[in-house]
């Protein structure tokens, strides 16, 4: 389901497709296995999705890309909604091993 989410073609001829796939399979499964509601697995993946497009589009260092990360992790568990941003729906125990994970 995720090859066709994803729209790869080419998938038994093209490493990168493969490798996009790895990526993301082995992201969902791990967020699946930390029980992540729909809405929190949603985010996770747009997260994976943000980090490697910094990576790809942006041509980040890992470095600026893990303050990225930072800042978008930044206020998860404050009183502060707006600080957090859209990722405020993580506890800070999960934001901890989702950092940790990535």
């Amino acid at each position: 389901k995720l090859e066709e989410f994803l729209n790869l073609k080419q998938l038994k001829t093209s490493l990168k497709e493969a490798i996009l796939l790895d990526y993301y399979t082995a992201g969902f499964w791990w967020a699946k296995e930390m029980n992540f509601s729909l809405i929190q697995l949603s985010g996770f993946m747009d997260l994976l999705n943000f980090l490697l497009e910094n990576l790809s589009d942006k041509h980040m260092t890992l470095g600026d890309n893990l303050k990225e990360l930072g800042k978008a992790m930044a206020g998860i568990g404050g009183t502060d909604s707006e600080r957090s941003g859209d990722l405020n729906f993580f506890s800070i125990e999960q934001a901890k091993a989702v950092i940790d994970y990535l």
